[in-house]
């Protein structure tokens, strides 16, 4: 009986030892994997997170601006189209003040 035991003993051994070679063998798997994973990435010329984010903020920045710009640039082509419509009202206010009243009279003919 000692002997079956001393069996099952060193085949559980055996079964644990190569569990944890097993183990160790796929971390070492995985590890190298992810090492080549990083290099095909790296030659592909990919920008990193850090990277996007901070592009992604500067466009932001820049399109903001751009529709203040854009609002600012409105209001002065409005305030110039008041200011050019301003001086041809006042020129037509004061050519219809200079114009005669009363239309001019014609001279009578000798023919009826």
């Amino acid at each position: 009986m000692q002997s079956e035991n001393k069996f099952f003993e060193d085949f559980a051994k055996m079964i644990n030892g190569v569990a944890g070679t097993v183990a160790g063998v796929g971390r070492e798997a995985e590890n190298n994997f992810k090492e080549k994973a990083r290099g095909w990435f790296s030659d592909l010329d990919m920008v990193s997170r850090e990277e996007f984010d901070a592009v992604k903020a500067m466009a932001q920045k820049a399109r903001e601006k751009s529709v203040m710009l854009e609002k600012r640039i409105e209001a002065l082509e409005n305030s110039i189209a008041a200011a050019s419509a301003a001086p041809a009202a006042k020129k037509a206010d004061t050519a219809a003040k200079d114009a005669p009243k009363t239309a001019p009279k014609k001279k009578p003919s000798g023919k009826k």
